[in-house]
């Protein structure tokens, strides 16, 4: 995610309350969580989901819920009774399990199954959810459905997944992704993953889309709306597509032939393309962020008509959600504490391509951060250790802490062990990750084994201390005191 493009650009120039309707069931009922720490009740214990297929029916309007089923195949990795699910912005119609009805309740964000007979650890299992979804967000609740001019698209980081459909919404429990979209002819869907069939039937058209690689429901797209697909060729014959408007057609096009070359440079930097195809999103609505969904980075129309953004800034924010497809996307964190590897890898790729291709020396950067961290820290937390977020405001996290402040971090690291052990350790990283979850100590773990040396004193000042460290390299650095 890249927040409040408007804002960074002034920077980089000077260098719901929930409504849920269920059916009672006569067991009790409470939230669970995996522990995370900024999220304690996101995701859900005992079962580990393999695949979901989410069925969507658009009624034409942007402004009613949608008809949804959602089916989930998982394995259970303890034996339960009951079966908790995030969700928690929609009616639940009904729910079974293995083809049988079961009852459900709710409790908290989560909606509570309950099997005819309990599951053995080990199982497996298939629930059924027929339910709505609700592209009408609550006040103070951020994220879910995106309302835009001409339909709809998805922004459900941080956990706002489970306000569009059922799901074990933590980045941990990755899974494979069929989605199917049904809209009146005239408007187009597209969501992540590969196209696996179109059938138009009287007046509505349903599109299919399944993903390849396992996905984190964080990072799930779909666009509805009276749209263009725009396909061209990537490196080594790679899928590209890309979604706009069609009135917007002509006038987004020196944009959209950009990234193929993108791509070929972030090849260059850490690797091979991670996925099955890439392409960019613009959905004409305005959101205050940009959003890496997998596959299909969510952009706002307004940051390529805009004319106050030069074009080599432009081009870095394009390359910065470019990079997250390896950096949180095919890497996933292991907790939302792990932020900064997703965040601080695509600041750090931004910087280096605005350096490379505009010009913007990557070192100014990095010391005007430098000068800015200690009052970021104050603010935000350090990096691998953010302060949490406000009740309802999950995108909160996303701070300059975790954005310059971890793209700080790694310049440090990359003076501390020198430019080719970095890049080495950058390779290394999304090769042994791919498609994975990782955290900072695996970073850590890692960065020491190709340094050849204990790096935990230097990660643990970097990362978790109140005070930004001397900068390895440019003793000269300050950081300005946090306001009193």
């Amino acid at each position: 995610m890249l927040l409040n493009p408007r804002t960074r650009f002034k920077s980089a120039l000077l260098a719901s309350a929930v409504s849920v309707c269920l059916v009672a069931a006569s067991a009790p009922a409470a939230p669970l969580g995996v522990g995370d720490r900024l999220f304690p009740h996101l995701g859900n214990p005992g079962y580990d989901v393999a695949s979901y297929d989410l069925a969507f029916s658009y009624p034409g309007t942007n402004s009613k819920p949608l008809s949804a089923v959602t089916t989930i195949d998982a394995w259970t990795t303890a034996a339960l009774e009951q079966v908790n699910l995030d969700f928690s912005h929609g009616t639940v119609g009904s729910v079974e399990v293995d083809g049988e009805p079961a009852p459900f309740t709710s409790a908290g964000e989560d909606l509570v199954v309950t099997p005819r007979a309990p599951l053995p650890a080990g199982s497996w299992m298939r629930i059924t959810v027929r339910h709505t979804s609700d592209p009408v967000s609550k006040a103070g609740r951020d994220g879910g459905w995106v309302r835009t001019k001409d339909g709809l698209a998805m922004a459900n980081q941080a956990d706002a997944a489970h306000l569009v459909f059922p799901c074990n919404d933590h980045p941990s429990d990755k899974a494979m992704f069929t989605i199917r979209v049904t809209a009146p002819n005239g408007y187009t869907a597209v969501a992540n993953g590969l196209p696996a069939g179109v059938d138009r039937v009287g007046r509505a058209t349903t599109w299919t889309y399944r993903t390849q690689h396992p996905m984190a429901t964080e990072l799930a797209q779909v666009s509805i709306g009276r749209s263009t697909v725009v396909h061209r060729t990537g490196p080594h014959g790679l899928p590209v597509r890309d979604v706009v408007p069609t009135k917007d057609r002509a006038l987004l096009e020196p944009w959209l032939k950009k990234t193929p070359a993108q791509i070929e440079w972030m090849e260059s930097k850490v690797g091979r393309y991670p996925f099955e195809t890439y392409g960019v999103l613009m959905a004409d609505a305005s959101t205050g962020f940009e959003l890496e969904t997998q596959t299909l980075s969510l952009f706002e129309r307004d940051l390529f008509t805009e004319p106050a953004y030069p074009e080599w800034y432009v081009d870095s924010i394009m390359v910065h959600e470019l990079a997250h497809q390896w950096f949180g996307d095919s890497v996933s964190p292991r907790t939302w504490s792990d932020l900064w590897l997703n965040e601080g890898h695509a600041t750090w790729y931004e910087a280096l391509y605005a350096e490379e291709k505009a010009g913007r020396p990557l070192v100014d950067r990095m010391k005007a951060a430098y000068g800015a961290s200690d009052r970021w820290r104050a603010a935000g937390g350090p990096p691998a250790a953010p302060k949490a977020p406000k009740p309802g405001q999950k995108i909160g996290i996303f701070r300059p802490n975790v954005y310059d402040g971890s793209a700080l971090a790694l310049y440090a690291l990359r003076q501390e062990i020198g430019r080719p052990a970095f890049e080495r350790l950058e390779k290394a990283w999304v090769a042994l990750h791919r498609d994975g979850i990782a955290g900072t100590a695996d970073f850590e773990r890692l960065a020491s084994d190709i340094a050849g040396r204990d790096l935990s004193a230097f990660f643990q000042a970097w990362l978790y201390a109140e005070k930004t460290p001397p900068m390895p390299g440019h003793p000269d650095w300050k950081s300005a005191a946090p306001a009193a």
